[in-house]
């Protein structure tokens, strides 16, 4: 069984607990009283001539590192990713892998005025739901766990809901599957293996991707970024944003890391 089928099978039998705990009519009621979203797409977008963006991602544990912030205060960590720049927040919900929790979004949005995605394995609307009322401005969907319509629809939700969607893609037998949508990802980790190939973004440029399918978009790219050298390199290839998370979190000082990899982002 790959890593994503491993967790997705887990992130299941958690949202049939969760809708026992709260049912799907409770959340809808409260959405209905919910201010707008926070403009995630507008402040991802990267104005031409500008330096790349950033989404900084709290994350105490990960399957592919391990512990990397045990016990971090998202707040706390929130707050340093604002004064060093972040464009958005990226907040691990994900209990089992990641050891986050749904209520750090509402600690970070509190704390911060950036707006919020909520990273998680996002498998039903159900979840979307939860994140709106928790206080995300918007979701991630990875193609790889919504096959078939499952990712239109999702998609589709989330803009019912007011939310933005960042829609994760791995390889290029994905790409036909974001065509046309605002806001793509292109993360450099096999979620199957967890391997980092950071290769792909390269490639999937090389092929027009974005000349293509998403001439519009903003494109994010994901895992692996460690040094201001892989920074310069992908704002070099035109993306809009990257997120990082790791590199930040297990740094002693995460404000001063993040600006050292973003150091005109402030």
């Amino acid at each position: 069984m790959s890593v994503l089928s491993h967790i997705l099978d887990s992130t299941r039998g958690w949202v049939a607990e969760c809708k026992l705990r709260t049912p799907v009519a409770e959340l809808r009621a409260r959405v209905v009283d919910l201010p707008p979203c926070r403009p995630f797409v507008a402040a991802v977008r990267r104005p031409a001539g500008a330096p790349i963006r950033f989404i900084a991602e709290i994350k105490r544990r990960s399957p592919s590192r391990g512990a990397i912030r045990p016990g971090a205060a998202p707040a706390e960590v929130a707050r340093a990713y604002q004064a060093a720049g972040a464009a958005a927040v990226s907040v691990l919900t994900d209990k089992p892998f990641f050891d986050g929790r749904l209520r750090f979004l509402q600690e970070v949005r509190e704390a911060v005025s950036l707006p919020l995605l909520r990273k998680d394995f996002h498998i039903d609307p159900y979840q979307l739901l939860e994140a709106r009322t928790a206080g995300a401005d918007a979701v991630l969907l990875i193609a790889a766990a919504l096959p078939g319509g499952q990712l239109g629809e999702m998609v589709a939700l989330a803009a019912e809901l007011g939310m933005a969607a960042l829609v994760e893609i791995w390889s290029a037998a994905e790409v036909e599957r974001v065509g046309g949508l605002e806001l793509v990802g292109i993360n450099h980790r096999d979620l199957h293996t967890l391997k980092i190939d950071m290769g792909i973004t390269e490639r999937l440029l090389a092929d027009g991707f974005r000349e293509q399918l998403a001439p519009g978009a903003v494109v994010v790219g994901e895992s692996g970024i460690d040094s201001p050298a892989a920074v310069a390199h992908m704002a070099a290839m035109g993306l809009d944003c990257l997120l990082v998370g790791t590199t930040l979190m297990a740094a002693p000082d995460i404000g001063a890391r993040a600006r050292e990899l973003f150091p005109q982002a402030r």
